[in-house]
């Protein structure tokens, strides 16, 4: 729903964007949010508040059929996929047996796989001529958070990003809406990913070819074409991550807002920058 996406995304863009990108009006958004809660939404909200209640009784441990039998027994009438649906709207994701490394499920588009244009040419005489982007994963107690950014090669700064509990297309493209709102690339841009079924996707690269970015792309396995941003993850993690411990989604989502906003684009001096910030290193070139 338009108006539900308008509410996801209007703390990360302006709102009036939001609503003139989505075909639909401030005036509308606000009507939404104030509408009577209906019968159906008023029982979602007490299922969802036993439902918390049995997942944290458990540790954290439940699935949707062991908190269903809990609901049961405190008087609720309602089927499996509802309380599944219910948990997923809530975050709430049992703890796994043994913590493994997300795969890529979806199914890569052969035909978008672009050739390697930027062949390890990690450097960039103007800010937006080549951006490299990628997505990784952090570990939190209601289950994995992943993070996609897009990295401006100019001055190392962090141009967008995107945090979400689901692998998807929709993720990296994110990313890339906040590099372009933020960004405004006038010249001609190379966009380099690796070949993963996010950015092969039809979604992904309609939005390339919509503001005429030219898509370049790792060789298969291989995590050197893509050094650059492998350096700013390792970074993340080593300086940021490996010193906490998640219990939500939403703290490590902070955390990582703070690094990148607050410190890395700021005040993290980098090496190849001459140890300045990425923000000092443009404002020394005049930019910004």
């Amino acid at each position: 729903m338009r108006f539900a996406a308008v509410a996801r995304h209007r703390h990360i863009w302006p709102l009036r964007w939001l609503c003139e990108t989505l075909a639909v009006t401030p005036g509308g958004f606000y009507a939404w949010l104030k509408r009577p809660e209906s019968e159906r939404e008023a029982v979602n909200r007490l299922l969802t508040k036993d439902i918390r209640v049995s997942f944290a009784d458990s540790g954290r441990t439940y699935g949707a059929r062991r908190v269903r039998r809990d609901l049961r027994d405190w008087g609720h009438r309602c089927g499996i996929h509802r309380v599944q649906r219910l948990m997923s709207a809530a975050h709430l994701v049992a703890r796994p047996k043994r913590r493994r490394r997300p795969g890529d499920t979806g199914v890569r588009a052969e035909h978008a796989i672009a050739p390697n244009l930027l062949d390890r040419q990690f450097g960039a005489m103007a800010p937006n001529c080549k951006w490299v982007a990628d997505f990784t994963y952090l570990w939190t107690t209601e289950g994995w958070l992943y993070v996609a950014v897009v990295l401006d090669l100019f001055s190392r700064r962090v141009v967008g990003w995107s945090m979400s509990s689901q692998m998807t297309a929709q993720l990296v493209t994110d990313a890339m809406l906040m590099a372009i709102w933020r960004r405004g690339p006038k010249q001609a841009l190379l966009h380099h990913s690796d070949q993963g079924s996010q950015y092969t996707s039809e979604q992904f690269q309609k939005l390339l070819g919509a503001h005429g970015v030219t898509c370049s792309m790792s060789r298969s396995g291989d995590c050197w074409d893509n050094a650059a941003m492998e350096s700013f993850f390792s970074s993340l993690k080593i300086e940021r991550v490996y010193r906490n411990t998640y219990r939500t989604r939403d703290e490590a989502k902070a955390d990582v807002f703070d690094y990148i906003e607050r410190f890395y684009n700021l005040r993290r001096r980098h090496s190849t920058l001459g140890y300045l910030s990425p923000a000092d290193f443009e404002q020394a070139a005049g930019i910004g």
